[in-house]
């Protein structure tokens, strides 16, 4: 496949992601690593070549060591922010990100060996939406407690 879509633009950055949600026992599969305090979800940019639909079970793949089936597209979400990491500090970055809900095998375990772009080692965690932890996407906490058969537009702006 290509490179990542991430593009520079002005002094911002636009990424095309995908997200996975992985759902068991009412709780949602999330991802942090020693950097952040906040939790993720599995996921990562679309490489381009690749539909969505590719992009997500590849993720998958690359975080959990377990190829997944989509269940269905649940979220598009559009998101203003200011980056975080050590490459994109404090730029505003744009991102387009397709959210899908996914078929867990019975016999799921967890792995992980994944690592950010800048090599932090990530961690796979159970996390309750109800928690007072920090997750992203924020709608998690709200829309998974009570999910929807269509699909959803959710545009957040943290600038």
């Amino acid at each position: 496949m290509g490179k990542d879509m991430t593009v520079q633009c002005d002094n911002g950055i636009i990424n095309v992601r995908v997200g996975a949600i992985i759902l068991q026992d009412g709780k949602v599969l999330m991802v942090s690593n020693k950097r952040n305090d906040y939790f993720y979800s599995v996921g990562g940019r679309i490489q381009f070549g690749e539909t969505a639909e590719q992009a997500i079970v590849r993720e998958v793949l690359e975080e959990t060591g377990v190829e997944m089936e989509i269940d269905r597209l649940g979220f598009v979400h559009e998101n203003y922010f200011y980056g975080d990491s050590p490459a994109n500090l404090g730029k505003i970055i744009y991102e387009l990100s397709f959210y899908f809900y996914m078929k867990v095998p019975k016999n799921f375990v967890l792995t992980c060996n994944s690592f950010t772009e800048d090599g932090s080692e990530e961690y796979l965690t159970w996390v309750s939406p109800d928690e007072k932890t920090k997750l992203f996407p924020a709608f998690f906490k709200t829309e998974l407690n009570n999910p929807k058969t269509y699909v959803r537009h959710v545009v957040t702006d943290e600038r």
